[in-house]
């Protein structure tokens, strides 16, 4: 049975009451509104085909989400990556609204602010955290009256065809000398690590997941092996080791260090972007006390992930595909041609 009750002069309180069901109750602005909402309820009972939605209108998107990071993304392989992107939600201006307020409008308007400030990448997989977490809701949280405000929104498209290789230039034409944006970046370096850790991932091809991983245990200098017990795609691998990577690793080695870079996977790729802006500072600076005009390419658009590009059209000079990709982890020679860059002029050099 509905009952009507006047709140104030401009609202009107509907509560439905029916044995078996919890009651439910809804404000609106007119009485009639009211009575309509209370009269589509009635007949949901009726048919039992009637879902509360009080849970979903009482649980807000940040309780929601500190449960999903509780039940589901600490259970991921690639949960520090996925709790990285739930703090980023925590501080949108939807973590206050109840689940069930939240609409496809929402994510569309959530959707353009990001793409403004980040890559279609970062906008696509903050998207499918938020679709997981009403999937999950709906199937194991209870809330079946939740609809996935994701679904039906409009993704960016996402263009991975990056080409971005290590470039290297002459700072002292008279001398000759030359360095490359790597370099810059090590000495720009504010952190202990990050310059050992770019030294293994252009040798390694090594993912930054998997590269903060590593430790004593992993890395058998004798054998010349790198052990990853689990990387992305769910498989162990051996990655050989060259003498450079042994070099490091053995200036790396402490018995009180459980792993060589102790850094999260989000602090690695903060630690680099602000090395490579430094160095970029620093090679302009260069360029003008030597009177000489700057690259406007050089350490510009230059990422970690890069890195893996890099070193894999490095390794795929030494090895041939099939070896290449036991090295770098990928099972699809597709995608690993999409990380294998060569240089046009290094190509015309094999040619008679």
């Amino acid at each position: 049975m509905a009952t009507f009750t006047k709140r104030g002069d401009l609202q009107w309180q509907a509560k439905v009451r029916r044995k078996g069901y919890p009651q439910e109750s809804k404000t609106f602005d007119t009485k009639a509104d009211a009575e309509k909402w209370a009269r589509s309820i009635e007949r949901e009972m009726d048919r039992g085909r009637f879902v509360s939605s009080a849970e979903a209108e009482s649980t807000t998107f940040t309780e929601a989400l500190d449960r999903y990071e509780r039940e589901i993304a600490s259970n991921k392989r690639g949960a520090t990556q996925e709790k990285s992107i739930i703090r980023q939600l925590r501080d949108s201006w939807l973590a206050k609204r109840p689940l069930a307020a939240i609409r496809r409008a929402d994510i569309a308007k959530l959707r353009d602010e990001w793409c403004v400030t980040h890559s279609p990448a970062t906008v696509v997989r903050r998207l499918a955290v938020i679709s997981h977490l009403f999937t999950i809701a709906r199937k194991e949280w209870g809330l079946e009256s939740l609809s996935n405000p994701v679904e039906l929104v409009r993704k960016p498209t996402v263009k991975n065809e990056r080409t971005r290789r290590i470039s290297s230039i002459k700072p002292d034409a008279q001398r000759g000398t030359s360095t490359d944006e790597l370099a810059y970046v090590k000495a720009a370096s504010a952190s202990a690590f990050l310059p050992a850790l770019i030294d293994i991932a252009v040798e390694t091809a090594m993912r930054r997941g998997e590269l903060i991983s590593l430790g004593p245990a992993q890395v058998d200098l004798s054998k010349r092996v790198a052990r990853l017990s689990m990387t992305k795609n769910g498989s162990s691998r051996d990655v050989p080791l060259s003498s450079k990577a042994i070099a490091v690793f053995e200036q790396l080695i402490d018995n009180d260090r459980q792993l060589f870079f102790p850094l999260r996977a989000d602090a690695v790729t903060r630690a680099f972007e602000r090395a490579v802006a430094r160095a970029r500072k620093t090679y302009v600076e260069d360029c003008a006390n030597k009177g000489v005009a700057a690259d406007p390419d050089f350490l510009v658009d230059l990422c970690f992930h890069d890195l893996r590009h890099e070193a894999t059209s490095r390794l795929a000079e030494k090895f041939p595909l099939h070896e290449l990709a036991k090295v770098t982890g990928h099972r699809d020679t597709k995608m690993l041609m999409r990380y294998y860059h060569p240089r046009a002029e290094d190509l015309a050099k094999k040619l008679d």
